[in-house]
């Protein structure tokens, strides 16, 4: 398959890479690395990703900025990061996706832990992740030409604990390994309108 990975770059695009890239054909995207630039908040630029991608069998994102910050300091604009990237962000690689990606192709997007199982300052990401296990469950039964969309929702990954763990008290860190055979599971399987859970 040829598989466009968003966020490629970051942990979860990492472990995505290493564990489809020995099977399949990888074109890399990101905001500003990887073999194509794009950002997904910005519908024109999702567009041009894919018409430089051509052909495409599966799309996925590990994409999405969202604001950290205690609830009393949130405003409607730093709600909103969370919502225009990281929601409408993975929206809009589906929707303008729908006309390219070859029949019986996959969507498959990342939410996260933090609606399930939230943390001080994350209100932000819960609400985001919320939203998108949403869209994802009712974008499956609408999807055309055999078409197929998940969503993985990984806790914490192993790799990422130096940077993020002190944020997440008690929260068992998820191996890279299991949160790339999710991916793979999305991609390479038959299910559709999941959220895959990895903790």
């Amino acid at each position: 398959m040829r598989i466009v990975v968003v966020g490629a770059e970051g942990d979860i695009g990492k472990a995505v890479c290493s564990e489809l890239g020995f099977r399949h054909e990888i074109i890399k995207a990101g905001r500003s690395s990887g073999d194509i630039q794009v950002d997904i908040a910005n519908r024109a630029s999702v567009d041009a990703m894919y018409a430089r991608c051509a052909k495409v069998d599966a799309v996925i994102s590990t994409a999405g900025n969202v604001h950290f910050g205690s609830l009393g300091e949130y405003t409607e604009e730093t709600f909103m990061l969370g919502l225009r990237h990281k929601v409408m962000g993975q929206v809009n690689l589906v929707l303008a996706g729908l006309a390219v990606v070859s029949d019986g192709g996959s969507f498959t997007l990342t939410s996260g832990v933090l609606d399930r199982d939230p943390i001080r300052m994350g209100t932000g990401a819960a609400t985001a992740n919320g939203a998108l296990r949403g869209f994802v469950l009712g974008a499956a039964i609408e999807m055309p030409r055999g078409l197929r969309i998940n969503a993985v929702s990984p806790g914490l990954l192993d790799v990422s604990v130096p940077r993020y763990g002190e944020w997440f008290p008690g929260h068992e860190p998820v191996s890279s390994k299991r949160v790339g055979l999710a991916y793979a599971k999305s991609v390479e399987g038959a299910i559709t309108g999941k959220v895959i859970i990895v903790e």
